[in-house]
């Protein structure tokens, strides 16, 4: 397929997020008919319990808007061994829901808590802990046709350039190359690509104001705050290379999705049809198909 066919949606785009306070969720059917309209073909799942949680009824709900399941993020804590069944029962609950829907990609997030608590720092002996119970979730997701593609992500145990190098030198497990929660982690993109590009699995394009994103960073404010207070941003409005990073991935050979995954909030009320966070979506894909007609033509030629 070419770039712009593999180009997916999230509902996270639309302010669809479980988080008590994030902001005002977009009704389904507004959601998924808006990721079609704007050309869209595939979509992740969503905050647990947005979309139906039967196998047969999330493939149908997405087949009724002509769209593809494709997998999802999903929060799991790795480092405590005295939560390792509970751990593996969720990953098992997602995997068979996105998997007999025909998803493929399981975005493994690595949290404090369940409830999100604050990240803190591991010792070598806790993150063999967390790579051990990494390695048995990938074993849990194969079973259901799916593969594990970890997420570095602010505010998880996997936010900074020592987290990212301490998976990464621990296991060969696969990645959600998310370049705007790398780049506030300190790790710029292209580094990452060129010590683990081939490990790339999944894409999540994400542009981010940097300035925006330090308080979050420094402890000083929550991610629900940074986004409400538009930490995330259309493609090309932030500190992302967003176009230099795609034709990069492009060059490499990588043939997989790529997301729109912009974290934003609803807070002052159901916008008109029309309106709302479609816009920014609209403009970060009018941004990316004028940049690959640029980036893709020496490909094609050569």
């Amino acid at each position: 397929m070419s770039f712009m066919d593999r180009i997916a949606g999230a509902p996270i785009s639309w302010g669809v997020c479980e988080v008590p306070g994030w902001g005002l969720e977009l009704p389904v059917e507004r959601v998924l008919s808006e990721m079609r309209e704007l050309g869209l073909v595939a979509t992740e799942l969503g905050s647990d319990g947005y979309l139906p949680q039967e196998p047969e009824q999330l493939r149908q709900v997405c087949a009724d808007h002509d769209l593809a399941m494709i997998g999802g993020f999903v929060p799991l804590v790795l480092h405590d061994p005295a939560q390792r069944e509970q751990t593996l029962a969720t990953a098992h609950r997602a995997a068979q829901l996105m998997g007999e829907a025909g998803a493929t990609e399981f975005i493994t997030a690595m949290v404090a808590s369940e409830d999100w608590a604050p990240r803190f720092e591991l010792d070598g002996a806790g993150w063999d802990s967390a790579v051990a119970l990494l390695e048995e979730v990938e074993q849990v997701v194969g079973e259901y046709g799916m593969a594990q593609a970890i997420h570095p992500h602010l505010g998880t145990m996997i936010e900074r350039v020592e987290d990212v190098n301490a998976v990464l030198d621990r296991t060969d497990v696969g990645w959600t190359f998310d370049m705007g929660h790398l780049l506030i982690g300190g790790y710029d993109p292209f580094a990452f690509m060129a010590r683990a590009g081939q490990r790339i699995r999944h894409v999540h394009l994400k542009d981010v104001h940097l300035d925006k994103a330090a308080p979050v960073f420094a402890g000083q404010q929550t991610i629900m705050q940074g986004v409400q207070n538009g930490m995330f941003c259309p493609m090309g409005d932030g500190d992302v290379p967003v176009a230099d990073v795609v034709e990069a991935l492009e060059r490499s050979g990588y043939g997989g999705w790529y997301v729109l995954e912009q974290d934003a909030a609803i807070t002052d009320g159901e916008p008109a049809p029309g309106e709302g966070p479609k816009l920014d979506v609209r403009k970060s894909i009018e941004y990316l198909r004028a940049r690959s007609e640029a980036f893709l033509l020496p490909l094609e030629a050569s």
